[in-house]
């Protein structure tokens, strides 16, 4: 396993992060409509045994937050960390500023957590998904005060946050707050999109250790491509699967700390940590790096729309399963046939509360039209 110094606070951290978002289920929630952070049927044994494997090769950094998994992450992963290893680990999870109406909630969600996770402190405590209005009504509602205070009676020991905003709104936060971390989205698809690679770059600037989430675009850059990005990594003279070129693209920036990977089968957890073993900079060559730019617009020619499947859309008030049916798009946009059962997107009503929660700021209604017109062959 690589690891890499976390910033200055004295200790090193695997390359690799375990992230508790896409844990494996015994079967789909009903309630969650296709919402990954609502799907509450963990399948505890087999995340317990992934999680514990992981760490026994190396991996020390593990993420959660309150609302993985309809609010059941959190006790799976205390639960997996019992026995000894809790203390192998930087344990992160985040605030659901969302439902934080008054100050004393920070407190409040805060305790819950800690009970839910077993422990007495958590290393990372992160603002959860901020973007611009989140970040005013958290402050105002006296945030920072409550981070300096978690951290003086010893609840949390480093205060960061995660961010689906554009870099103005990054740099207005980041230089905010004595940080000791922040988490951003970031990829070779979207390198320009958010905070992107200014905002790694204005960090490493300012000191403050990144971790990376989403670098395989939800899973997107793992699948199997399609023949004409085959064709370009065929030129590679090293051979590496799709996860390997979008993992080593983000491990290549020396601001980089921590890669994020929510793996749900212990096939992935295997082979992120072999991918991981080998994966010490510089990560890319020259030509490889050319590799992946060809590829970058091959997919974004074909992309129909750019979801992860983060969820934040649903619930929908018409019932409109919205993830699902932009992941069938997009399939059917860069592969040519959807990867699964068009379920009707005309039921969608353009009430709007989709895309004012989307955090990629999408345009979900023009999208679901456009979906509908495509797949309701």
């Amino acid at each position: 396993m690589q690891y890499r110094p976390f910033g200055q606070l004295g200790f090193n951290v695997s390359t690799l992060g375990f992230g508790c978002m896409r844990l494996p289920l015994l079967e789909a929630t009903p309630s969650a409509h296709g919402n990954v952070a609502e799907e509450a049927r963990i399948d505890e044994p087999l995340a317990t045994a992934m999680l514990r494997f992981a760490i026994d090769q190396g991996v020390n950094y593990v993420d959660t937050a309150y609302n993985y998994h309809g609010g059941q992450s959190e006790w799976v992963v205390g639960r997996a960390l019992a026995n000894g290893y809790r203390e192998k680990v930087k344990l992160a999870t985040k605030l659901p500023c969302w439902l934080a109406k008054e100050p004393a909630d920070f407190d409040r969600l805060l305790d819950e957590q800690l009970r839910k996770l077993n422990v007495s402190h958590v290393d990372f405590y992160l603002l959860h998904a901020l973007r611009g209005e989140s970040w005013k009504k958290v402050k105002a509602l006296g945030v920072l005060d409550f981070l300096t205070r978690a951290v003086a009676d010893g609840r949390i020991k480093y205060p960061a946050f995660s961010i689906h905003d554009e870099f103005p709104v990054f740099k207005e936060i980041l230089d905010a707050y004595a940080w000791a971390m922040c988490q951003i989205q970031l990829n070779y698809m979207d390198e320009d999109y958010q905070v992107g690679l200014g905002g790694l770059q204005y960090a490493g600037h300012k000191g403050v250790p990144v971790v990376i989430m989403e670098p395989l675009r939800g899973g997107k850059l793992a699948q199997e491509p399609p023949e004409k990005v085959k064709q370009v990594w065929k030129q590679a003279k090293k051979k590496r699967t799709p996860a390997e070129w979008a993992f080593r693209w983000v491990c290549d920036f020396p601001e980089t700390t921590v890669v994020l990977s929510g793996m749900s089968t212990m096939e992935q957890v295997r082979e992120n940590l072999k991918i991981f073993d080998g994966c010490k900079p510089p990560c890319l060559d020259l030509q490889e790096g050319f590799l992946v730019d060809k590829v970058k617009q091959i997919y974004r020619q074909r992309m129909a729309i750019g979801c992860t499947q983060c969820g934040y859309c649903m619930p929908c008030p018409a019932n409109v399963n919205i993830p699902h049916i932009l992941d069938l798009y997009n399939d059917y946009a860069m592969f040519g046939s959807p990867a699964g059962a068009f379920r009707d997107a005309a039921q969608c009503v353009q009430c709007g509360k989709c895309e004012a929660e989307c955090p990629q700021h999408l345009p979900i209604i023009k999208a679901l039209r456009e979906a509908h017109q495509a797949l309701q062959g």
